[in-house]
């Protein structure tokens, strides 16, 4: 373990093997840090943070902090981060509130841009990318390899699925799709997330059926069950399609264009 001179860790925390801690960095008691992470300098960790192995934390990111939410009241809550993330300056990453599990969390090779902010009871998944100044409202769900671009906003309780793709600017006011680009204010799907689908190795025969189920929900409208017997009755009905077919119908069976809202109307 290397920690500079003028950083501070207390006593209690638990630093593991290889961790570089830089200059003017703030480590608090209850913070847990992995083999292999680097803290720059001017990093804060405070609360109940657990930080896995072979992160990079760059200067002025503030992780756990108390939740912004008028209700909390102190309660131990927590941020767990997983293995190989990249976490890019001035990146604010809250702990939660009691309202659910009591964990912000972010899985593993995870990519947050500078100036970007996680807020309490949020859920990232692996190998997410969150450019500069991206803005998650808390109780936000983000599933597996989505990408979000510069300047977006999103609003709380909102899910983003697996392989989607939001554009710059954009104000995500509604769950987005797996496999969907979506861009707008608000954001509406506007294609295929193609790019994303190739880079991923994902099939011909899977990306053909995406679009075709794209045309039916997103241009036809002719409904999700009606675009269901269309689909199979053409051989598209894919496990890729199935899951993008059920995340539509839960995010309708939902409130304001959000599944997860049921959740907080409870």
């Amino acid at each position: 373990m290397a920690v500079a001179s003028t950083a501070f860790v207390d006593p209690r925390a638990e630093i593991d093997r290889d961790v570089e801690i830089g200059p003017f960095c703030v480590v608090g008691p209850e913070v847990r840090i992995g083999r292999g992470t680097r803290l720059e300098n001017g990093v804060t960790l405070m609360g109940r943070v657990t930080l896995g192995e072979y992160n990079h934390i760059y200067p002025g990111t503030v992780i756990g902090a108390p939740p912004q939410d008028l209700s909390y009241q102190g309660e131990d809550t927590a941020v767990t981060i997983g293995d190989h993330n990249v976490i890019r300056e001035s990146v604010t990453i809250n702990r939660a509130t009691t309202k659910e599990e009591g964990v912000t969390s972010i899985g593993d090779h995870c990519y947050l841009m500078a100036c970007s902010h996680v807020a309490h009871d949020c859920r990232l998944s692996d190998r997410i990318v969150m450019a500069n100044a991206t803005l998650l409202g808390g109780h936000v769900h983000v599933h597996d390899d989505a990408t979000l671009s510069g300047g977006a906003a999103v609003h709380h309780f909102t899910t983003i699925g697996s392989f989607s793709f939001v554009s710059g600017l954009s104000r995500v006011l509604h769950d987005v799709p797996p496999f969907i680009l979506v861009e707008g204010q608000p954001t509406r799907p506007r294609c295929v997330n193609v790019v994303a689908l190739k880079r991923n190795d994902f099939p011909a025969d899977t990306i053909r059926a995406l679009a075709e189920a794209y045309k039916l929900i997103y241009r036809s409208k002719v409904g999700l069950d009606h675009a269901r017997e269309i689909l199979r009755n053409n051989g598209y009905l894919v496990p890729a399609v199935n899951h993008l077919l059920g995340f539509v119908q839960n995010q309708h069976e939902g409130r304001h264009g959000r599944g997860r809202e049921r959740r907080r109307a409870a």
